[in-house]
């Protein structure tokens, strides 16, 4: 029987030279994507035998087997909370083969939360190969960050999955190639100072600025407030680059080592830096600053793509290109296509990375435009499960994994529709995250939080005899950075006005019962800004439900929806607003689990 590709088949020689490595991966993505059901079906025997022996699936009745009939059969589908006492266990010391034969090097931080905190994802040494596989960026200006990590009790780090690779020896010691040469030093992207970071990131990138063939971040959230720093921060740049000095605010000295060896006084480029950044419009500002520039390489989907007109905006309609489909669970795929319309990205699942199993999901409601996806599958359900050669075109699914680090059956919680093939591997299109009503950044806040959060801070209307009578959200992405908006239709019974303090206070309570990840975007990351509140006039969410009706909606179905995105609805809501107040600072945030120690990143 032919072999699937080992861990070897991501890592090429390093003699090789870019374009035979590139001929390599070619060839081996040709290979895993004509024959993806033999693969799978191999990949999930190899996770099974070298784990054969693990608690996990001998709590579960495996018994050796590696076959995958039995494995279905007997291993259930989970969520995170079924194995998080077994997470809980590695995490404070036990370094019994609990859910991996091999040891777990580290936790991968997930932007999903459990209980308020971030999920820990395990993962093990030779995971680093597969992701580098899937890193493959080319020569540009990029916008590079690490953030907070911690230590458990074990002394495992849990960090989050991009600051675990750009420390990692795959990226700071990469080869030099065409591919990873970056306007950003190491040094630049490696300082946990956010300013120090960006403002050094940008310094270098505009020192380099008739070199870059192109720009980009992870997110489209990070490089639009990359811009926006841009905007606020250019004549101190300027001034950098006219005197060839750096600003004395950048303190970290190997920053300033790495920096001052591209610095250099330069009063021409300062000027043309100047009178760029001082015209009235920056549309464009992108292709004008950086001329040579092809493209955007940022995720536009799923929710990011609310931020497709800004970028269209900033780079004059420049590509956006969506190369890679991962998370800290694992990592699924890339995009064949990089150049085509953001709406048009698929991607190819690489059937080595990890064994794929699809949990088919229901259409959504029209005006929320959420899936809302079962928290618990009984019998049948489980049986519905397909395999990733079996998968149909245009239908959706819930996406299901069991990697080498020790996640079996694990439903990530992100819905995919089947666009397309490769060979016969299914590409798909991300559609959104289960029962996710708002997200800016990394941040995802459900339905069930966000009641949580409004019921927790409606407590301070009280002494006012003053009662929320109806609200729904919106995620408003025309501030840089983006912020949550909350409309609220009051009942007030009482003779005394509501101060503005009072609403304020409101919008803080709200921030603080959130998640942690919402909280480090505010507090830590200033990816998020201030939670606001609009308060509109009495029958304005009637009607609401006469617009929803008058659209198709049945007035014996119709319920409030607790997030808006439909443009006509989100206008009508702010017709009728009548004040308006935001979260006076920013809610409380340490990095890691409240009961670990915190260490600062380094």
């Amino acid at each position: 029987m032919p072999e699937a590709p080992k861990k070897s088949a991501h890592k090429f020689p390093s003699n090789l030279s870019v374009s035979e490595k590139n001929k390599k991966a070619l060839h081996l993505i040709e290979d895993v994507t004509s024959r993806p059901d033999e693969i799978q079906e191999l990949v999930l025997s190899e996770i099974l035998s070298r784990n054969a022996h693990v608690e996990y699936l001998r709590r579960h009745g495996l018994a050796g087997q590696t076959d995958r009939d039995t494995f279905k059969k007997i291993i259930p589908v989970i969520k995170y909370e079924d194995i998080q006492p077994d997470i809980n266990r590695i995490a404070n010391g036990d370094k019994s083969p609990i859910l991996c034969s091999h040891p777990i090097s580290e936790f991968l931080t997930s932007s999903g939360t459990s209980g308020g905190e971030r999920k820990l994802m395990p993962t093990i040494e030779e995971e680093l190969e597969r992701r580098s596989f899937l890193y493959n960026k080319g020569k540009g200006m990029y916008f590079l960050f690490i953030k907070s990590e911690a230590k458990t009790p074990s002394g495992l780090l849990a960090r989050p999955v991009l600051t675990s690779y750009y420390k990692s020896s795959h990226f700071k010691n990469r080869p030099y190639d065409p591919y990873t040469n970056y306007t950003s030093p190491n040094e630049t992207i490696l300082c946990s100072d956010s300013y120090q970071s960006m403002y050094s990131q940008m310094l270098c990138g505009l020192c380099l600025h008739s070199e870059v063939l192109r720009v980009g971040a992870v997110f489209a959230s990070g490089f639009i407030r990359a811009i926006r720093f841009l905007e606020k921060h250019w004549p101190m740049l300027c001034h950098d680059i006219r005197t060839g000095t750096l600003n004395r605010e950048i303190t970290d000295p190997s920053v300033r080592e790495a920096v001052l060896k591209i610095l250099k006084p330069d009063q021409k480029l300062a000027n043309f830096i100047e009178t760029e950044c001082s015209k009235k419009s920056w549309q464009g500002i992108l292709t004008r600053l950086w001329p040579n520039t092809k493209y955007v390489d940022v995720i536009v989907t799923g929710t990011m793509s609310q931020y497709i007109p800004t970028l269209d905006y900033y780079s004059n309609g420049l590509p956006l290109v969506c190369t890679m489909y991962a998370s800290s669970e694992c990592y699924f795929g890339v995009n064949l296509n990089p150049l085509c319309k953001p709406s048009d990205v698929s991607y190819t699942l690489i059937p080595t990375m990890a064994y794929f199993e699809f949990l088919p999901v229901n259409k959504n409601n029209v005006v929320t435009n959420s899936v809302t996806v079962r928290d618990s599958l009984n019998e049948k359900e489980r049986q519905e499960l397909v395999d990733l050669a079996d998968v149909k075109l245009g239908h959706e699914y819930e996406l299901v994994v069991t990697t080498y680090a020790g996640l079996y059956r694990y439903r990530v919680g992100d819905v995919l529709r089947v666009a397309g093939f490769k060979n016969k591997a299914p590409q798909f299109n991300f559609i959104c995250r289960k029962n996710v009503v708002l997200s800016i950044d990394s941040d995802k806040t459900d339905e069930v939080e966000l009641q949580n959060a409004v019921k927790n801070a409606v407590t301070h209307l009280m002494p006012f005899d003053a009662t929320l009578t109806e609200y729904t959200s919106y995620a408003d992405t025309t501030t840089i950075p983006g912020h949550y908006v909350l409309f609220w239709e009051l009942s007030v019974n009482g003779t005394i006005p509501i101060p503005p303090s009072v609403f304020e206070d409101c919008c803080l309570a709200t921030e603080e019962s959130f998640n942690s990840v919402y909280r480090q975007g505010r507090a830590s990351d200033k990816s998020i800004g201030p939670l606001e509140i609009k308060i509109v006039e009495s029958g304005t969410f009637d009607k609401l439900m006469d617009y929803a009706i008058s659209l198709g909606a049945s007035i014996n179905q119709y319920k409030t929806p607790r997030c808006v995105k439909f443009a006509p609805i989100v206008e009508l809501l702010n017709s009728k607003v009548v004040s308006s107040y935001f979260s006076p600072k920013c809610p409380k945030w340490s990095p890691g689990h409240k009961q670990w120690m915190n260490i600062k990143s380094s």
